[in-house]
């Protein structure tokens, strides 16, 4: 499969990692039960990529370690700009501490918190604080195949990209999925323009509709199919199209919210096609979180 790869530039971008913020109130699950439970941010020992995104006693849980440039000026260009050089794949270090030189993979970039996602082995979250530092090898974005202009990639670093053991026939891109996700199941995030940034939510308040669809058991990591929706230019719907992401935070309460999608892959016609592969999952293809050797 022929792309870009060689025209790429890869520039440093460097953050910290995020202190976790509460208000300490109670807030309201989509069905009018309070709760008050740990959200996002900090350095998350137990939970990686490659483990079940539900079933948490949290909402809109990290897996590793979350990162953001300034957490006082989450919407400067700055920050921006960190979010969006970082891609799932992404060679990432530690340049200050006790783990400094420690080495770890991009995951995901998480919007609305504005945090890139990181994970470290169990070793290097031991000597990792809060005050630490990490430049990321930002290598990805402008990433074309070369004989399929109407597919727009996005996030990915290259060299996972050719890890995906996507196919070529009949001019259609077959690409390995865990599951295939209806375009009504999408929920936050569904008009962003920012492509390059952030991710998007598959809705869970319907559990029958989640098991129906095999969505009840995804994982941290996992690749999925998302139908009829477009992400070339903005999320939206569109009859043919489709969008590859990769899940990066867990299942949420929030009416309208759930596991989050980070965009690798999109076209606006019917061309690339989904085939189900239960191994679809970046943990495994790069043998990162549950699945480090």
């Amino acid at each position: 499969m022929r792309t870009n790869k060689d025209k790429l530039v890869m520039i440093s971008v460097q953050g910290t990692i995020v202190r976790p913020e509460h208000s300490g109130r109670h807030s309201v699950s989509h069905d009018g039960k309070p709760f008050m439970l740990p959200g996002t941010g900090g350095i998350t020992y137990n939970v990686k990529v490659g483990d079940c995104a539900f079933g948490w006693e949290a909402d809109h849980v990290e897996p590793g370690v979350s990162t953001i440039l300034d957490q006082d000026k989450r919407d400067s260009g700055p920050n921006r700009g960190y979010n969006f050089y970082a891609c799932i794949g992404n060679e990432a270090r530690v340049v200050s501490g006790d783990a400094k030189g420690a080495k770890g993979v991009v995951t995901g970039h998480h919007g609305g918190a504005e945090h890139v996602l990181i994970d470290f082995p169990d070793e290097v979250l031991e000597k990792l604080t809060l005050d630490d530092k990490i430049l990321i090898k930002s290598f990805g974005q402008g990433l074309k195949f070369l004989d399929y202009p109407d597919v727009y990639v996005y996030n990915i670093d290259p060299n996972l990209l050719e890890k995906l053991s996507i196919e070529e026939k009949d001019g259609k891109l077959y690409m390995p999925v865990v599951a295939v996700v209806p375009s009504f199941l999408m929920g936050s995030g569904i008009g962003s323009t920012s492509m390059g940034t952030g991710d998007y939510d598959i809705m869970t308040a319907d559990k029958k509709t989640l098991k129906k669809y095999g969505l009840d058991k995804l994982r941290f990591g996992d690749i999925v199919y998302i139908q009829d929706h477009d992400n070339t230019f903005g999320r939206c719907y569109r009859k043919g199209a489709a969008t590859i992401g990769v899940v990066i935070h867990s299942d949420c309460k929030y009416a309208g919210h759930g596991p989050g999608v980070t965009t690798i892959m999109s076209c606006a016609m019917p061309k690339i096609k989904p085939v189900i592969d239960p191994d679809a999952n970046i943990a495994k293809i790069l043998k990162i979180g549950r699945y480090r050797e």
